[in-house]
């Protein structure tokens, strides 16, 4: 017999362990296939700096996986954002729309023990681990049925629904058949905790350039969190540079508004690219996260996306079942999750997508219409709502649990985000 769940997550990152702890509370039979063994760590739990929008803390909040974080978190309290070579800057002030903050930087690692810390606590989760993804099994129109292997040999697992949440290069999303578009921003980021002569003041800085941004982070351990962007031209030549030499270079992309730069940890690279699925859904199937859509971390987008992805899921099955209908890969429970995924997602990636391309663009022309727009940022209030309402995760139609309240009707941020 082969094992049967009403859902089965591949990939046990960031969002498919999100998804699983969402879908644990409405009592359902979740299976989660994980490639790191019990007592390691996915890879991408790493010393990555990720910045969590307020609907992404509200939901990891409402989920217990905040209160299992043990490292301090660095708010949000304005968002500084200029461009090396152009004139103006824009900041935004969480104090102007009422928050205390606009969201929190939490390290990768400190999140990822918190998520497993809390899917210890899952009774009826079943994980699979460490177990890979081989392909698609045969199966009836009522379930989907993949192949996995194990040091034991290959079985199989099949599901109502089967969700794609292993990331960029998802295995399961080229087994579906669904095609993605690719683009290379021809950018690499340099990742690494910073330390400053002043301690973070909850200012996250974002400094554009020529190859890209450069984000300064408030971390909670009185770091910063340095994203640093560096064209492929130059990459073998800046990973190569000691401490000394890299903290030079990061202070003249940067700037001084942050003061001086002492110190820095170790260095993680990470390619800038952008894939889009072509279709989110295919027959009992659905893709979340980075297997759906994986973007230009400017603006530190990409999580969140992927989050409200996995909350909009959780919420449409929740639905579902409250009307008597048990079938989590429904045909007309997907086509609801694509519409209701399709606003959010092009908004976001159109944002990424633009912000990247036209922050990065040297031209002569582009500097003035640049210095311009960053002024009607700093001085319009809708200018300011549109960036605000996006920073903080709402846009499109916003899952309840990301809004803060356990139901009621989809709001905006400052009008339409």
């Amino acid at each position: 017999m082969h094992a049967s769940h009403d859902v089965l997550i591949v990939g046990g990152g960031l969002v498919g362990a999100s998804l699983a702890i969402a879908l644990d509370r409405l009592g359902l039979d979740v299976g989660l296939v994980e490639a790191a063994p019990p007592g390691s760590l996915p890879a991408v739990f790493d010393e990555r700096n990720l910045s969590f929008a307020e609907a992404t803390v509200n939901a990891l909040g409402a989920l217990g996986v905040l209160a299992k974080l043990r490292a301090p978190t660095g708010s949000i309290r304005r968002i500084h954002i200029s461009r090396r070579g152009d004139f103006g800057r824009a900041v935004l002030e969480a104090e102007r729309y009422g928050r205390e903050e606009f969201g929190r930087i939490v390290v990768a690692r400190d999140f990822g023990e918190a998520l497993e810390a809390r899917l210890a606590e899952l009774p009826r989760l079943q994980r699979y681990r460490p177990v890979r993804f081989v392909g698609l099994a045969d199966g009836d129109p009522d379930w989907r049925a993949i192949r996995v292997a194990d040091g034991a040999g290959e079985r199989v697992l099949r599901a109502r629904l089967l969700v794609a949440a292993d990331g960029t290069r998802s295995g399961v999303r080229e087994a579906l058949a669904i095609g993605a578009d690719e683009y290379d921003y021809g950018q690499t980021l340099f990742v690494t905790r910073l330390r400053g002569e002043r301690a973070p003041d909850g200012t996250a800085y974002e400094r554009l350039g020529a190859e890209g941004p450069t984000a300064l982070l408030p971390r909670g351990d009185r770091h910063y969190g340095l994203i640093h962007s560096v064209a492929t031209a130059h990459v073998e030549a800046v990973a190569a540079l000691d401490e000394a030499g890299f903290i030079a270079r990061a202070q003249e992309a940067f700037g001084w508004r942050a003061g001086r730069f002492l110190a820095c940890g170790a260095r993680s690279l990470y390619p800038a690219i952008r894939v889009l699925a072509r279709r989110t859904t295919e027959r009992r199937a659905v893709l979340v996260g980075n297997a759906a859509q994986t973007i230009h971390p400017i603006g530190a987008q990409g999580f969140n996306l992927g989050l409200r992805d996995a909350m909009t899921l959780a919420e449409l099955i929740q639905r579902q079942l409250a009307t008597g209908h048990v079938d989590c890969g429904a045909d007309e429970l997907l086509e609801r999750y694509a519409q209701r995924r399709a606003s959010d997602r092009e908004r976001t990636v159109a944002f990424s997508d633009g912000a990247a391309r036209l922050a990065a663009n040297d031209s002569g022309l582009m500097r003035p219409l640049r210095s311009l727009g960053l002024f009607a940022v700093d001085r319009l209030p809708s200018a300011q709502s549109f960036l605000v309402g996006g920073a903080m995760g709402y846009r499109g139609e916003v899952p309840a649990l990301c809004r803060g309240e356990p139901g009621g009707d989809v709001r905006s941020f400052g009008g339409r985000a």
